[in-house]
């Protein structure tokens, strides 16, 4: 787990470039406080941060060059099968100077060059330097877990794991209106595309060449999925079995590291059954949770205090006052160094930071609501695919639901709010409704934020073909489609991205296994009702696991990883958004945005039916910091 930056110039002007290497690797100190090295060999440079796991001897240190010195690696991530990988590489002969499984990976690379990423089970993002042929090899792991940014040009190619290190070199930073509107709608900017014109993100699965000036992509994996892939032929209790099995497989694989070792515990399902595994063969495993002592309604910790004892783990809980929670905002402010608003990354920084203090690695639960039907718009869209009168007269009384106070804060408010979203969903064909579900504004909502000049600038065309092509998975509506669509869509770009980024800052590496690609391939092969019915979400986890865990866990409603928005922005960040990030002046001066609509949403802040406001607002804060600090000071 690393940071990674470098440079390929095509030409003198490009070469130039040559000198801001160091800076980038710099920039990326947080995600690899342990160690930092530079190779720079005269059209070509790689910056490495790295942050020790495996072999934390200077023998795993990168870059990393192969015995003949013709390739080089840098790498982040890890390889959780690297010794299955070097007991067959060192059957034909290949010798190894590290216990590193980088090594590994740049000798799997010498001798089966882009196979290699059909063995590799792990996260990862990482780039090869052939010296010998001039090119660069890049590749991202399967599902994203990994970042990895480029710019191409005619005089260079950069990348790095963060925007913070591609600013280093001085790039271009034209917004991207179409990013943009898709941002202000979903609260993150999907791949391939970020919020700036010339500078893409390197998609899940796929990898790249560079060579020549020219630059080649290719998938090398995507979920195997079609309505024909279903397998028919398996029991819901086998399907159980076989579930139980791979999990505990994998987790068992993301037990391997040479430093110390925890889990998250929030006291959920997923959470719950990764500690439960992990206990089985890490008998000292410790536990973390954190909980808010101001908000009740979302705090798990009794939950997590129950499994711990359950499991038998040294758990700590990191209690938290809204005052504690809000000291860290401004910090996470500034580490965003591309706009991103999921406001629950607050909560996932502090998490971090806490645990970094006992541990360098923590397993999660990320991916099992996306992968098994966790979330609310799931148990949604099943009704909405299989109504009955219940549904049908829900959705009769649209205008009613749409009448009445919504907000978050308020459990009944909450229930209106719910309510009008899925009468209103209802109506929607299947790619629309799933763009509802999925975001907190509609497309006119967000276009009508932009000021004459950003609409000038803003193509219409090319948003909807970015938008048709996120949505291509969604196919008839089905629940597996739904899933896959999230696999694509949600879990890169915003699960992944906000674990990656809140953890990384903290230097805490976080491994998720239940996005082992076996595991992930195989639950794509079971029908939607063995993860969704009428009365059950992610069906067979909670199934499977039954006996293993306390009964209490069972039978109870999802809570969110939410944080108190709505009380900050009507108390402490009150002055920052109506006199700074928000006010008048700042938003004529700026010209991207239209204030006549900037003030409708500040009055819905502080109305008595705030609806989803703030989360429309956390986008706006979280935009105009970060071009404050990135576009207008530079």
């Amino acid at each position: 787990m690393c940071g990674i930056t470098g440079v390929f110039a095509f030409n003198l002007v490009g070469k130039f470039n040559m000198i801001n290497v160091t800076a980038a690797t710099q920039a990326l100190i947080k995600r690899g406080p342990d160690f930092q090295d530079i190779y720079t060999d005269g059209f070509v440079g790689l910056g490495h941060r790295r942050l020790s796991i495996i072999d934390t001897s200077d023998a795993g240190n990168q870059p990393m060059w192969d015995e003949s010195k013709r390739y080089c690696i840098i790498f982040n991530g890890e390889i959780f099968n690297f010794k299955e990988l070097k007991a067959g590489l060192q059957s034909k002969g290949v010798f190894f100077r590290s216990e590193s499984d980088t090594e590994v990976l740049l000798q799997l690379y010498v001798h089966e060059k882009e196979n290699c990423l059909h063995q590799l089970n792990g996260f990862f993002s990482f780039c090869i330097y052939d010296k010998h042929e001039q090119s660069f090899f890049l590749a991202r792991d399967r599902y994203g877990i990994k970042p990895l940014l480029y710019l191409m040009d005619e005089d260079k190619f950069l990348f790095a794991s963060e925007m913070k290190s591609m600013l280093c070199y001085g790039i271009d930073k034209t917004i991207d209106y179409a990013s943009l509107h898709t941002y202000l709608q979903l609260n993150y900017t999907p791949a391939p595309h970020t919020i700036f014109t010339n500078v893409k993100k390197l998609s899940p699965g796929h990898f790249m060449k560079v060579a020549q000036g020219k630059m080649e992509t290719q998938s090398y994996y995507d979920i195997p999925f079609s309505k024909d892939t279903i397998d028919q032929s398996m029991s819901y209790e086998q399907a159980k079995v076989k579930f139980k099995d791979l999990l505990e497989a994998s987790v068992q694989r993301r037990l391997v590291a040479d430093v110390p070792l925890g889990s998250f515990l929030s006291g959920g399902l997923d959470s719950s059954i990764v500690a439960g595994l992990a206990s089985k063969h890490k008998p000292d495993l410790h536990t973390f949770s954190i909980g808010f002592k101001d908000e009740p309604f979302f705090d798990e910790t009794n939950y997590a205090r129950l499994v711990a004892k359950h499991f038998n783990t040294a758990h700590t809980v990191f209690s938290l006052t809204n005052k504690d929670l809000y000291e860290h905002v401004h910090t996470i402010l500034d580490y965003i160094d591309e706009p991103f608003a999921d406001s629950s990354a607050i909560a996932v920084y502090i998490l971090s930071k806490e645990t970094r203090k006992h541990a360098t690695v923590a397993l999660s639960g990320d991916g099992a609501d996306e992968l098994l039907a966790g979330y609310n718009k799931h148990e949604a869209m099943y009704r909405m695919l299989h109504p009955s009168f219940k549904e049908n007269f829900v959705s009769s009384l649209g205008g009613l639901w749409n009448a009445l106070p919504h907000s978050r804060n308020n459990s009944l408010f909450n229930k209106f709010r719910q309510l009008s979203r899925f009468a209103q969903g209802m109506k929607l064909n299947v790619d629309e409704r799933y763009w509802k579900l999925s975001g907190f504004a509609n497309e006119s909502e967000s276009r009508q934020l932009f000021s004459v000049t950003a609409l000038e600038l803003f193509e219409q065309q090319q948003y909807q073909e970015r938008k048709s092509e996120l949505l291509k998975s969604v196919g008839s509506g089905s629940i597996n489609e739904v899933l896959l669509t999230d696999m694509k869509l949600v879990l890169p770009n915003d699960m992944l991205t906000k674990v990656d980024l809140m953890s990384m800052a903290n230097g805490l590496e976080v491994r998720t296994p239940f996005l082992d690609y076996e595991l992930v391939n195989f639950i794509f092969s079971l029908p939607d009702d063995f993860k969704i019915n009428s009365s059950l979400r992610k069906r067979v986890a909670q199934d499977a696991f039954r006996e293993m865990l306390p009964d209490q866990l069972y039978n109870r409603p999802k809570k969110g990883f939410e944080v108190p928005l709505l009380k900050w922005f009507r108390n402490e960040m009150k002055s920052i958004i109506t006199d700074d990030l928000l006010s008048k002046s700042f938003i004529k001066e700026q010209n991207i945005f239209n204030y006549t609509e900037i003030a409708k949403l500040k009055k819905q802040l502080f109305s008595s039916n705030p609806g989803d406001v703030h989360a429309r607002i956390w986008g706006l804060v979280v935009f105009q910091w970060w071009w404050k600090k990135n576009v207008a000071s530079k």
